[in-house]
């Protein structure tokens, strides 16, 4: 039983970190990574996690043109108007980019919000938060 809350406190971890909220799911994973666990189950639950998150900001970023006149929408509309042509600019490899803090989680809602088709969205977001676990558990177990 304790392993599954510990499992699930990952999976919630990094799904969270990557929303829109300023969290992060590095220290959970690398804290994980230095147990006596395998770390193939730590590195896949991470991943499914984070890229779920992407998922829901995705999600946000279709139904935000709805939102974005109220008066309680988190962004101005130049910050939203800079995060689209940022994305117009360097179009769908962008994602590439959203395992990075700060600006990964942005792009995500914009590919939602210029429809970035789901599955390539998936494809890219997944490289990309997939392989940062990977070279993160790489640097943690000293992976050569």
């Amino acid at each position: 039983m304790e392993t599954i809350a510990i499992y699930a406190g990952l999976f919630l971890s990094a799904f969270f970190s990557a929303t829109l909220l300023p969290l992060q799911s590095e220290t959970v994973l690398v804290a994980l990574l230095l147990t006596d666990r395998s770390p193939w189950p730590v590195i896949v639950i991470a991943s499914v996690g984070n890229v779920a998150g992407a998922v829901v900001n995705w999600l946000i970023g279709r139904g935000i043109e709805q939102l974005r006149d109220r008066r309680w929408f988190p962004l101005s509309a130049a910050s939203l108007q800079r995060s689209q042509a940022w994305y117009l600019r360097y179009g769908k490899w962008s994602l590439l980019l959203s395992w990075m803090p700060v600006i990964g989680d942005p792009i995500t809602v914009v590919a939602g919000v210029l429809r970035e088709p789901l599955p390539m969205f998936l494809v890219l977001v997944s490289i990309a938060k997939i392989g940062r676990y990977l070279v993160l558990a790489g640097l943690t177990l000293g992976w050569t």
